[in-house]
């Protein structure tokens, strides 16, 4: 049932203390006592308002800027919106049961994928999504606003409750792993999404000449260490070709920070052109807290 005649921050107020038993204060990880319109307090009187935009700021002095300003979500929300992230999501949807799950999505940034995911299993879960830009988070709030709550969160101290949670999801993002084990349930899982070397290779090859050390992607320490960290996890390949609009290709090269680089290139028209199609080449790396991973 949606209610968006009703204000965001009554939305996010309603959507916590709906699962007020999921949440836990970052400072003590003391569980939360009081949730009104204006905010919620925890056991120990820690208390944390909601703002306009329908989301909680619960950074303890981390400072919530990075280069991700607005202009680079706003294309990544382009971007997505279109479908570039759909056969991931796809993917992580078949790795979970069909009985409701609770989600955390890490890094979030404008929210897209985990509005996305919503979507292909059917408005049945409860989602949360967490980054420390403060831009990315305004934006993920215009998505789905009774549905999905989002915060202003550090990946090392998340408001999340001990065990609470069946699913991390973590794509392309930092990790935390011991936070990660804390917050998820017995038989919970963490699936973590890292590129591989043919992810988005069409833009590698067009910002950067063929000795650029940014043309080639290499996840194999990621991947070792994650293996290493939880000797019983599966890794589950994904690749599709995905048919770039031709008024999207601008934004693909502003969303991504491979435009970054010292020695990248500005695209031309021509070289737009070529970006017809992307290729999308990822990993999941799945992990089970049931299997004795942790």
């Amino acid at each position: 049932m949606r209610h968006y005649k009703l204000k965001k921050r009554e939305l996010a107020a309603r959507w916590v203390a709906a699962h007020q038993s999921l949440l836990a204060c970052p400072i003590c990880q003391a569980g939360f006592e009081a949730v009104t319109d204006q905010g919620l307090r925890c056991a120990n009187g820690h208390q944390w308002d909601f703002n306009r935009a329908g989301s909680v700021h619960f950074l303890t002095g981390a400072s919530s800027e990075n280069a991700y300003d607005r202009e680079m979500l706003a294309a990544r929300r382009r971007v997505l919106a279109a479908g570039l992230f759909d056969s991931i999501i796809a993917a992580v949807a078949k790795e979970l049961p069909a009985a409701p799950q609770r989600i955390i999505d890490v890094g979030t940034g404008e929210g897209t994928p985990l509005a996305r995911l919503n979507q292909v299993r059917g408005e049945i879960d409860t989602l949360t999504g967490f980054d420390i830009s403060k831009v990315g988070v305004q934006l993920a709030t215009q998505l789905a606003p009774d549905q999905l709550f989002f915060s202003v969160a550090d990946l090392r101290h998340l408001p999340f409750a001990t065990a609470s949670w069946d699913l991390v999801l973590e794509l392309f993002s930092p990790a935390d792993y011991a936070e990660f084990d804390r917050v998820l349930a017995p038989g919970g899982r963490l699936i973590k999404v890292v590129p591989t070397g043919d992810y988005l290779r069409e833009l590698r090859a067009l910002l950067y000449p063929a000795g650029d050390a940014h043309r080639h992607y290499d996840n194999h320490l990621v991947k070792e260490r994650f293996l290493a960290r939880f000797p019983g996890a599966r890794v589950v390949p994904v690749r599709a070709a995905f048919a770039l609009p031709a008024a999207l290709r601008a934004d693909l090269v502003a969303m991504s920070p491979l435009h970054w680089g010292q020695a990248a290139m500005e695209p031309n028209a021509a070289g737009l052109a070529s970006l017809s199609t992307v290729t999308l080449a990822v990993e999941l790396l799945i992990a089970e807290k049931s299997a004795g991973n942790y």
